[in-house]
């Protein structure tokens, strides 16, 4: 579930620097038709999200899964009321389902935290699933694959029910970065050099974050549907036999996250981060105490108290915003990533005139 930060969208038609195999080279027409043709007809997969974003950044997440050939997307709508419900309801491959008073009441409560009401929605997906994977991934996430996720998916062992996909963070736009393009950091799998990275690429404020990322490092997961007692945690697959059995990395596949796709943006959700979200009181600090580790609702209150908004924006500016200097030091670690995203164009394909005259396109 989006919280509060909206984005654009990346995935199969984008350039990747660092991924194997893509389709940079082939035009953006050629590779959609090759991501629909090329996959196995019997491996399906699809896509559970719990939304609460206005209605063209949900349109951009749907159609940007359904070019990648998402065979459903089950879609919770934390608004009850929200209006683009009419829309997913008319295309043949979406499940909206507006979270209401008889929605939570078929599932028992409405949790107050939206953390364990994605875990609730998840799970009932997970339950009625008519695919043969699904990922659990929110509304500024979108899968980047350098091949037909079908395939990927299908290359795994049938001893795999966890298929984990890591995370790249969106940075902001700087002076020079190119229109139609934006920037991403990744960071190292091991957490003895994604800490020590972090504090070299980021000198100010690096030694308190995780690789420099200011969302999860843990990445989302593809589970395969119809293990019994299963949970569909935000990053976790909780089953009677073990968390995630038989997990495996799928390292092709990358998860373009716009947690912070601008100041605006980043400063819209950030209280509600530091008091229900990603930086909440309550979340460890990427490094232990004993070695000056602090949490990120620790390191945001002591930058507040002690340089109010431009200690905030000093922040924002080293560690989210694309720069020479930045990316300079991500591509000599391997971690830059650029993708060109072609959205609008997405977004009309497959909800062709949806928000044209429509109230909900005042609301992008």
């Amino acid at each position: 579930m989006n919280e509060g930060a909206t984005g654009t969208m990346g995935g199969p038609l984008s350039r990747a620097q660092g991924l194997p195999d893509t389709l940079s080279d082939v035009p953006p027409e050629e590779a959609a038709v090759s991501l629909r043709t090329a996959a196995p007809h019997e491996i399906t997969w699809g896509l559970v999200s719990t939304v609460k974003a206005a209605p063209p950044k949900v349109l951009d997440f749907a159609a940007w899964h359904l070019e990648m050939g998402a065979h459903r997307l089950w879609l919770y709508l934390d608004d009850p009321e929200d209006p683009v419900f009419e829309v997913l309801k008319a295309h043949p491959r979406i499940r909206p389902t507006l979270c209401d008073r008889r929605h939570w009441k078929r599932l028992g409560r409405r949790p107050e935290k939206h953390q364990p009401r994605q875990t609730l929605n998840a799970t009932q997906a997970y339950g009625k699933a008519d695919v043969d994977w699904l990922a659990h991934i929110d509304v500024d996430e979108f899968l980047i694959a350098p091949r037909p996720m079908a395939l990927l998916l299908a290359a795994l062992p049938d001893s795999c029910h966890a298929a984990r996909i890591r995370p790249i963070e969106a940075l902001a736009p700087g002076a020079d970065t190119p229109e139609g393009t934006v920037r991403f950091k990744a960071c190292a799998l091991d957490r003895s050099t994604r800490l020590a990275q972090s504090a070299e690429i980021y000198p100010t404020f690096g030694r308190w974050l995780n690789g420099g990322f200011l969302s999860h490092v843990a990445g989302k997961l593809f589970a395969r549907p119809g293990l019994p007692g299963a949970e569909f945690r935000i990053h976790n697959l909780k089953t009677p036999e073990g968390d995630n059995p038989g997990q495996q990395d799928v390292r092709q596949v990358e998860l373009a996250h716009f947690h912070a796709p601008n100041l605006d943006a980043w400063r819209a959700a950030y209280r509600f981060r530091l008091e229900q979200g990603s930086y909440r009181a309550e979340l460890k600090p990427a490094r232990a105490r004993d070695k000056g580790g602090l949490s990120l609702h620790e390191l945001f209150t002591l930058i507040e108290a002690e340089e109010g908004e431009d200690g905030l924006q000093r922040f924002f500016a080293e560690v989210g915003q694309d720069s020479p200097e930045l990316r300079g030091k991500l591509a000599a670690h391997g971690l830059l990533r650029e993708l060109s995203l072609p959205l609008d164009r997405l977004r009309e394909k497959h909800f062709p005139g949806a928000l044209t005259g429509n109230d909900a396109a005042k609301q992008a």
